[in-house]
């Protein structure tokens, strides 16, 4: 089976991007329209491709002891969800859940849960 541009495997493309701090990879899974949410809000914090870059490049791959840990993942149909252990954001590692929304071969829509 080939899974090129599953939702599994947009997924772990854009985390190992991620982890190797490599913004045009990174981004190279997200579509031009990407909306990103941090749950509960029901808005966007981020819409487009052009926002998701700046944010990423100014905010996450400028931290040198940036790394996620996958600690599971669940795919249910265009759906992934991620629940990673970051390092290198606040001065303890922490937990997260990601939702990757995939379609036509790209991640459009993300949204990030956070315990705090």
């Amino acid at each position: 089976m080939n899974t090129a541009g599953s939702p599994e495997a947009l997924a772990q493309e854009q985390l190992d991007a991620y982890n190797a701090h490599d913004a045009n990879r990174f981004c190279a899974v997200y579509a031009d329209d990407v909306q990103v949410f941090r749950l509960p809000s029901p808005e966007p914090f981020l819409v487009g491709l052009p926002a998701l870059r700046t944010h990423y490049a100014n905010n996450r791959f400028n931290l040198p002891q940036l790394h996620a840990d996958l600690l599971g993942r669940m795919v249910m149909g265009n759906k992934v969800i991620d629940h990673e252990r970051v390092h290198g954001v606040r001065p303890e590692p922490f937990e997260a859940v990601a939702i990757y929304e995939c379609a036509e071969g790209l991640i459009r829509r993300v949204w990030f849960v956070d315990p705090q």
